[in-house]
C-alpha cells in the first residue's frame, strides 16, 4: 500500500494564505499600458515585471485574462502572429504584465517576424525590471524546437523563467501528468528555469490560482528586499 504523503501544515498554511495574496493582487484594476514595436519605445520600469512567451497561439492572452479575471484585457485571437509588440499591463501599480508577440508560426511577412523575434530576444535580455519569463507550453504539443531555443536563450542569459502548460483541460489527466514529468526532466539541466511547472486551462480554471500564487510571490520578494 502506498503511504499518502505527509503535508507539513505550517507549509500549507503559508501557501494557502499566498494564494490568497494573489486572488487580491490579481483582483485590482489592471489597464494597458502601451504596446512597444522598438526598444525605444519601451516604458518606464516602475514596477517589477512578469513576461508570458510561446508559441504562435499557445494561449498567452488567455492566459492573461483568466490571472486577471477579464475576458478582453488582452486581446486573444485564433490567428496565430496576431500579437505583433510587447504589450505592456499595469496591475494596481505592483506588477506590470507583459504580453510578448509569439514565436514560431505566424502569418506575417517573413521580414516582420524576424524584427519580433529580434525585440523580443532583446527585452528578455537586457530588460532589468524583468524579474521571470512564463514560457507557455501547449499541454497538447509539449515542447517543441523553438520552446527549446527561446529556453536555451534565456538560460545563456541567466534569465529566470518557469514553463506553464497552456490548455491543460485538453489533454487526459493522465497524459497531462506524463508531460510534466517528461518537462521537468529537462529542465532539471537548466539553470535558470525554476523548478515548479504549473499546468493551467484559461477556460476552466486549473492552476490560476497556484500561477497567480507563483507570481505574488515575486512581488513580496522585493518588497521585503526593499
Amino acid at each position: 500500500m502506498t503511504e499518502e504523503p505527509v503535508i507539513d501544515p505550517a507549509v500549507e498554511a503559508a501557501q494557502a494564505a499566498l494564494i490568497e495574496a494573489g486572488r487580491l493582487l490579481f483582483a485590482k484594476e489592471c489597464r494597458f499600458v502601451t504596446g512597444a514595436a522598438a526598444l525605444d519605445h519601451l516604458p518606464p520600469a516602475d514596477a517589477p515585471e512578469i513576461a508570458f512567451a510561446g508559441r504562435s497561439n499557445v494561449g498567452k492572452s488567455s492566459l492573461i485574462n483568466a490571472l486577471t479575471g477579464r475576458n478582453s484585457l488582452a486581446r486573444a485571437s485564433n490567428t496565430p502572429g496576431r500579437t505583433q509588440q510587447i504589450n505592456f499591463f499595469d496591475l494596481g501599480g505592483r506588477l506590470t504584465l507583459v504580453d510578448l508577440p509569439g514565436y514560431g508560426y505566424a502569418k506575417a511577412p517573413k521580414g516582420d517576424v524576424e524584427k519580433w523575434t529580434l525585440l523580443v530576444n532583446d527585452y528578455l535580455r537586457g530588460r532589468p525590471a524583468l524579474r521571470r519569463t512564463c514560457v507557455l507550453i501547449d499541454s497538447r504539443h509539449g515542447l517543441k524546437e523553438n520552446d527549446l531555443e527561446v529556453m536555451t536563450m534565456l538560460d545563456r542569459a541567466a534569465v529566470p523563467y518557469q514553463i506553464v502548460l497552456t490548455k491543460g483541460d485538453k489533454i487526459k489527466p493522465s497524459a497531462l501528468t506524463a508531460l510534466i514529468a517528461a518537462v521537468t526532466t529537462d529542465i532539471a539541466r537548466r539553470p535558470a528555469a525554476f523548478p515548479q511547472i504549473i499546468a493551467t486551462s484559461a477556460e476552466c480554471g486549473q492552476g490560476i490560482a497556484e500561477l497567480r500564487a507563483a507570481l505574488t510571490a515575486l512581488t513580496k520578494e522585493q518588497e521585503d528586499a526593499r
